[in-house]
């Protein structure tokens, strides 16, 4: 999958060193997955919350933190829409980011 973007994670991990690890980590496992159906993304990650419109919410770092991608299948690509803690996750519209 062609993940957009690291640099967003990166300006993330800079404000929040103990995401750093679990976000390179994510990273490189998304980079290399074949996801070619939600079902395939709840089979690595079964904490995962699969929404509406290809959003996926991922859970990082212990779950401190969430993640959500919005995933376009045919395109092979992964576009980050939101990262936060959980607080600011609460405050936002998973399906609307």
């Amino acid at each position: 999958m062609h993940v957009i973007s690291k640099k967003f994670l990166r300006e993330f991990w800079v404000q929040h060193p103990d995401a750093e690890q679990p976000l390179k980590a994510w990273h490189a496992e998304a980079t290399h997955a074949e996801w070619e159906t939600p079902a395939d993304i709840k089979g690595k990650y079964q904490s995962a919350s699969i929404l509406k419109k290809g959003r996926v919410v991922f859970n990082i770092a212990g779950n401190k933190y969430r993640l959500i991608v919005r995933v376009h299948y045919g395109s092979k690509t992964v576009f980050i829409r939101f990262l936060g803690t959980h607080k600011e996750y609460d405050a936002i519209n998973a399906e609307e980011v």
